[in-house]
């Protein structure tokens, strides 16, 4: 396997101190929700109708520089080469381009999909109301004196229709409408200030060109795994000191004198105590080594006599991280 998509794949981690309970936060990379989009990574991205937000553009631009392992996940054909295809063909661009039209000018240009779209009228709609406010109504303000003041509230909308088509295949391999809403509030005697209805739809357009690209393209997920830190058997008080040890390297992200005090521990307690072991698997899942913390999970369950929730939670969560990587694996290589 190449060792730069090993490294990809290993979680980013951080640990933190949350009230009693001492957690590791992980990232995680997982596959794009449309997978068939990784069968298609040279794409073009027509002219939306009725674009005078420039979504195109902002989709085009998170496709073009979305990167991994520093290298393009997409390659991106020239838009100015599909509008001049389109002008020699004498076909019509309507924004939403039909898939007829898609597959006769993506052979044309060696595009593999093409995204189309047409947005919708940017809404606005402001609402009148009122706030009460106190203030004193002497120097020593032994009363207060209630008054109204005057407040605005913005709600601002925009949708889109977008359609990614395979070129080679004739169909579509994604299509929906995709709205967002934004609600803005400023009253007369606050600094806040309300954006212009178009400056509140190039956030909108953002956004939704933020979410399209999500759905394409393998992202990060942010977790917290709970550690075990109370002992599960009559600890020495040596034992004990491994497992705090051990705790303290995790919190300093020092995996490799963890692991060693935590293997220290289970061989003094003859492998009986699950917290070393589910810690260990959580020291193994930050590393990125999923089938060897697959294995200490697997140990630490056999070994509850209770249940214990973490260890459940961890059971389930790191077969399904495996699963999430080989597919992201397959979809990065295609």
């Amino acid at each position: 396997m190449n060792r730069k998509l090993i490294f990809l794949l290993l979680p980013i981690v951080t640990v933190f101190i949350s009230g009693c309970a001492q957690k590791v936060g992980m990232k995680a990379l997982e596959p794009a929700e449309v997978d068939r989009a990784s069968q298609t990574k040279k794409i073009a991205v027509t002219e939306f109708a009725y674009d005078d937000i420039g979504l195109a553009n902002k989709i085009e631009a998170n496709l073009a520089r979305h990167k991994i392992n520093n290298q393009n996940y997409f390659t991106i054909v020239s838009r100015g080469d599909f509008n001049k295809i389109l002008r020699e063909q004498k076909l019509q661009n309507s924004g939403l381009v039909d898939t007829s039209t898609a597959v006769e000018v993506g052979n044309l240009i060696g595009a593999q999909a093409i995204i189309s779209g047409s947005v919708g009228r940017l809404s606005s709609s402001d609402t009148r109301y009122y706030e009460e406010r106190t203030k004193c109504a002497d120097k020593k303000c032994k009363e207060l004196y209630r008054y109204n003041v005057g407040c605005t509230k913005r709600v601002v909308g925009l949708s889109a229709e977008i359609k990614m088509v395979d070129i080679a295949a004739g169909d579509i391999i994604y299509a929906d409408t995709m709205s967002k809403n934004s609600s803005y509030y400023h009253c007369s005697d606050d600094s806040r200030t309300i954006p212009s209805v178009e400056s509140a739809g190039q956030s909108l357009a953002s956004s939704i060109a933020n979410d399209f690209t999500y759905k394409l393209t393998p992202h990060y997920r942010y977790f917290e795994v709970e550690l075990l830190e109370d002992p599960d058997l009559d600890y020495t008080d040596e034992q004990e000191k491994l497992l705090e040890i051990s705790l303290e390297y995790i919190k300093q992200n020092r995996y490799d004198k963890a692991e060693k005090y935590l293997f220290e521990l289970i061989d003094s307690t003859n492998a009986q105590s699950y917290v070393a072991f589910y810690n260990l698997g959580v020291v193994k899942e930050a590393e990125g080594k999923y089938i060897e913390a697959k294995e200490y999970y697997e140990k630490s369950d056999s070994l509850m006599v209770e249940p214990v929730e973490q260890i459940s939670l961890a059971y389930v969560r790191i077969q399904s991280l495996i699963a999430k990587r080989d597919m992201t694996q397959a979809q990065i290589q295609r």
